[in-house]
């Protein structure tokens, strides 16, 4: 069993007037990078979008043959396409510097009102999303105000006394369907917390896994039902599936359970290539909010993880979410822009002494998913605890 001393914390390897300094070249080449953007940004931005509206048009073009997992695939691809290469740097503003693009891509515009069925239909309502990602994640990173915050959202699961193997199978199973079970509850939760008037509302909020969260007796379950369920569901499994009645009811009932499927395969891929993002015994966790703009990019660095870099095709895979940390430091960035920057990114972390973290997906999913049954632990920031980080720590549940 790993030393509790080395396992749970972190010591601050720069100090102020080093994190100053790594940030006065992160500052340079993020203002390079905004002089370098151009229509050519937007144009790689479309044909991505093409390669997933492809993967959707193949998939269900072939659905109706027989249900079968690799019409499946293809719908999915282009599913999880929509949210993580289109919706995610549109929503972030990424393209709202480029002169002559269509205003639809543009975070003022992009799935916003009735633009949410063509832009983005999905469990998850666009202005959740915002609240949710755009806003807590991004500046409350690692911290328990992240919403994201895998290993403290997890702590029932990782204090309770079910054995281990029970314990990664509710995590499989929950992979397969995190995204309404999850996911629409929390970005619901965050956006009720901004509609609060009083502390009293404010503590009546239901958990996202709470039963008044999901009842159709509170008003809060009929706005998940209203608003996040049965729009996606009304979508993909009732009114997608009707469209092929001209082929006979055997082609119908093929499209539906192509399309069950096909959403739990975006599950799984999305959990792939979401949860490990930030979490791992190597990840680290903060206790106090972020004071300044050079503690938030040394933040950025330490509390998140890059998968394997590459071509075009490697990076729509994992949803451009291999770039982790050059999108921490700058969210509202062309997915082109990464690339160019992710070398210069690791070069400059290196200059500076500081461990820029690039692992396959597969393998920080190991990582992930060991700290969400409690196998290990991540890191706690010993500054920022100012050296009571073992003392704070909450008990780690640790396998034999």
């Amino acid at each position: 069993m790993t030393d509790q001393t080395t396992a749970f914390t972190f010591k601050t390897p720069l100090s102020a007037e080093q994190k100053k300094l790594l940030a006065r070249d992160l500052i340079k080449l993020r203002t390079q990078s905004y002089k370098d953007l151009g229509f050519e940004d937007f144009q790689h931005l479309k044909k991505i979008e093409r390669w997933g509206q492809i993967c959707s048009v193949l998939g269900y073009g072939t659905a109706w043959i027989i249900p079968n997992p690799v019409s499946a695939f293809l719908i999915s691809l282009g599913n999880v396409n929509r949210w993580a290469n289109v919706n995610h740097p549109v929503a972030h503003g990424g393209y709202d510097k480029i002169r002559g693009i269509p205003g639809r891509y543009t975070r003022k515009q992009f799935a916003k009102g009735w633009r949410r069925i063509p832009d983005w239909m999905d469990w998850i309502i666009p202005q959740g999303w915002h609240e949710e990602h755009n806003v807590l994640h991004h500046y409350r990173l690692g911290e328990e105000a992240d919403p994201d915050n895998l290993e403290y959202n997890l702590e029932w699961l990782r204090g309770s006394k079910a054995p281990m193997w029970l314990r990664y199978t509710i995590v499989a199973l929950f992979a397969c369907v995190w995204k309404p079970v999850f996911y629409a509850q929390s970005t619901l939760k965050i956006l009720r917390q901004g509609r609060a008037k009083n502390e009293e509302e404010l503590a009546n909020i239901p958990s996202a896994l709470g039963i008044k969260a999901w009842s159709l007796f509170s008003s809060e379950g009929r706005e998940y039902w209203l608003k996040c369920f049965l729009p996606y569901a009304s979508l993909r499994f009732v009114l997608i599936p009707a469209l092929f009645a001209p082929l006979g009811f055997a082609a119908v009932s093929s499209v539906f359970w192509t399309s069950v499927m096909a959403e739990i395969f975006t599950n799984l891929h999305s959990f792939l290539v979401i949860v490990p993002n930030h979490a791992g015994d190597d990840v680290v966790r903060f206790k106090d909010p972020i004071e300044t703009k050079d503690d938030f990019y040394y933040r950025q660095i330490v509390g998140s993880v890059n998968y394997k870099t590459g071509s075009d095709f490697n990076d729509m895979m994992h949803g451009w979410l291999n770039y982790q940390i050059e999108h921490h430091l700058w969210p509202a960035m062309p997915l082109s822009q990464y690339q160019k920057l992710q070398p210069q990114v690791k070069a400059i972390c290196e200059k500076h002494g500081l461990e820029y973290k690039e692992e396959s997906v597969f393998k920080r999913l190991k990582k992930a998913i060991d700290i969400m049954v409690g196998k290990t632990s991540m890191l706690w920031d010993v500054e920022e605890w100012k050296g009571d980080a073992l003392d704070s720590y909450p008990a780690a549940q640790k396998a034999d």
